[in-house]
């Protein structure tokens, strides 16, 4: 019998996706890189924008005639500053996220389908920032010298509760989702979860393919609303079960391994730093937007704060990228481990290689890439295969027998 070659059982997977595929791929993805900093341009001149057009000070001197009223206005100017950037932003957003996805033939959803959503998110993200930035500069107001401080709990309480409320409330406006219907595949999931220790009755299907073509699955929600979720598009595109279990694996060690707690942490913890910065920085930022806010603590300098952010934002993208790389192989060691779908997990990460080039360098995987590349991650699996041939083999008969009518 011949010996098991990951090197040679990687190069196989990889080859399954034909030259001209690949090179797609790899425009699709260093464009994206670009992307990162023509959106961060287009957030800032819609910042100054809204300074120079002098919006929020109107608004404020409407608001606060007579009397000051600080919870009200930090709460309209929330609203209205996230309602003009949306405006300003949309030809960019329209091409980045729409045209430049349907050019790509990863998504089949119409502009109209597009705009809609990106309208509902804008109501459901001028509440919550409204709120969010009202007991932002009421901890200013209370706490001038340490509130950024105050704002990293205030950060993690935020994320925490949209976590929490995003699979109940949220995501349904946005697709349906179900429980796994009675089958074979179900049957596949509810073995997964058993062996993971994770309920059977958190796992779902929702209609992914209503947005996007890409071959997905996700792990969202805190608590009591976590839940794993698979995009119809895996089926469509013929996940057979091998593929079913390695990638629901992977997103069940997110869910076991805590990765949504840990990220809410460091995400807060970014925050903190961020606003820390942004305190250090604003009275110089300030001259140059020209908000013409008397200190941070005037909402009227929220054009100012959030260019800030941006900025602080795009710096922080190899940080945020290199947690979140941490995280997915975690998830995939743990799929690994109890799947035991080396080959599944690997046939699934191959599709994914259309909107993600398989074999980036080093310092472009370090700088952009929220998941390792699939080349590493296809090889691991694979070296996990030759280390553990017999149980990969075993399972894979096991798969074989479960297909059969």
């Amino acid at each position: 019998m011949t010996a098991f070659d990951p090197h040679a059982a990687t190069e196989a997977f990889l080859a399954a996706l034909p030259a001209a595929g690949h090179l797609k791929a790899t425009h699709y993805t260093q464009g994206g890189h670009w992307l990162l900093l023509w959106g961060w341009l287009a957030a800032v001149a819609a910042c100054v924008v809204i300074a120079r057009l002098r919006l929020l000070p109107a608004v404020k001197r409407r608001i606060e005639s007579g009397r000051p009223r600080p919870v009200l206005f930090s709460f309209l100017a929330a609203v209205l500053f996230t309602t003009a950037d949306f405006v300003l932003e949309l030809p960019w957003e329209s091409y980045a996220h729409w045209w430049r996805e349907k050019s790509y033939g990863l998504t089949s959803q119409t502009y109209g389908g597009w705009f809609g959503e990106q309208a509902l998110n804008l109501v459901i993200g001028a509440v919550t920032s409204g709120l969010f930035f009202m007991a932002l500069y009421a901890l200013m107001r209370r706490t001038p010298r340490s509130w950024w401080i105050w704002a990293g709990g205030l950060a993690a309480i935020a994320v925490a509760l949209m976590m929490v409320i995003g699979p109940v409330f949220i995501e349904p406006m946005f697709n349906t989702y179900t429980p796994a219907p009675p089958g074979t595949t179900r049957d596949a999931v509810v073995a997964v979860a058993k062996e993971a220790g994770v309920p059977s009755d958190k796992i779902y299907i929702f209609n992914g393919s209503k947005q996007s073509n890409r071959y997905t699955a996700n792990v969202s929600g805190l608590f009591g609303s976590a839940r794993v979720a698979m995009s119809d598009v895996m089926f469509a595109k013929g996940a057979d079960i091998a593929e079913v279990r390695g990638v629901v694996g992977h997103e069940m060690g997110h869910y076991k391994r805590g990765h949504v707690i840990w990220g809410t942490l460091f995400l807060s913890l970014m925050a903190l730093t961020a606003l820390g910065l942004a305190n250090a920085v604003f009275p110089l930022a300030d001259r140059w937007i020209g908000s013409g806010a008397a200190s941070i603590a005037d909402p009227v300098g929220l054009t100012t704060l959030s260019a800030i952010v941006a900025t602080l934002g795009l710096l922080a993208t190899p940080l945020l990228s290199t947690d979140s790389r941490l995280e997915e192989s975690d998830a995939d060691a743990f799929s690994l481990r109890v799947a035991h779908e080396p080959s599944g997990l690997a046939k699934a990460l191959v599709k994914t290689i259309e909107y993600r080039a398989d074999s980036p360098s080093a310092l472009e995987e370090f700088l952009f890439y929220d998941h390792p590349s699939v080349r590493r991650r296809v090889q691991t699996a694979m070296d996990w295969k030759a280390a553990h041939l017999a149980q990969a083999q075993a399972q894979e008969a096991a798969d074989t027998a479960a297909s059969k009518p």
